[in-house]
């Protein structure tokens, strides 16, 4: 079935004046091993962190440096990008032939894939568009970003002392991916708990979605 890319220049409110650009960011290397996502998605993931850090400043100009980093990381991680490509289907304009693992890389080839269009855009349209497609993309997320999150691994730790006496276990299961793009696997557990295992593309990062998790369970 042929892909109608022009649908989605229509839904994201951006026209290609490569079309190659565009079909490339949404290419999985199963598909075409040469020319694929992978350089796009390094492009796009360095872009994304440019204009959310921008408009953070904007918004925050008073703002600590290490509250402005839990909001950063919230709005560019894995989890978001795939929240924003389930946001506008990116899953019916990609191709691939892992039609066997498809569940299996559905999450991170959309997450992906979200990244890679966003390297497509810049090259494309430059930087004023790539960044109107973010921030008009990302709006909903930049307003949850007002509520500071709380430092889950800080708040576990206290509970665990408060309890146990004792800190929380973690323990580092995996790290996988390409250099510029790792992804971490980290488990976490008190006295009385298993391991709560969670990911993401740093270790604090993981180790903070696995605290997250431990939390949830015990509350």
């Amino acid at each position: 079935m042929k892909i109608n890319y022009h649908k989605l220049e229509k839904k994201i409110k951006v026209f290609f004046k490569d079309k190659n650009l565009l079909i490339k960011s949404l290419t999985h290397k199963s598909y075409n091993k040469e020319i694929n996502y992978e350089k796009l998605e390094f492009l796009g993931d360095r872009v994304l962190g440019l204009v959310i850090a921008k408009k953070l400043l904007e918004i925050y100009p008073d703002e600590k440096e290490g509250v402005l980093d839990k909001k950063y990381a919230s709005l560019v991680n894995k989890k978001t990008c795939l929240q924003i490509a389930k946001k506008i289907n990116l899953d019916k304009y990609i191709l691939t032939l892992d039609v066997k693992k498809k569940n299996i890389l559905e999450n991170k080839v959309l997450s992906d894939c979200c990244e890679a269009l966003i390297g497509s855009i810049y090259l494309d349209k430059g930087f004023n568009s790539v960044e109107r497609f973010i921030l008009e993309l990302w709006s909903d997320n930049i307003k949850d970003s007002i509520i500071t999150q709380v430092d889950a691994k800080t708040e576990l730790q206290e509970l665990s002392l408060k309890k146990f006496k004792k800190l929380p276990v973690y323990k580092l299961i995996s790290n996988t991916g390409p250099r510029h793009k790792p992804l971490f696997k980290v488990g976490v557990k008190l006295i009385n708990t298993k391991f709560f295992l969670a990911e993401g593309n740093s270790k604090k990062d993981a180790e903070q979605n696995a605290a997250i998790l431990c939390l949830e369970s015990i509350k």
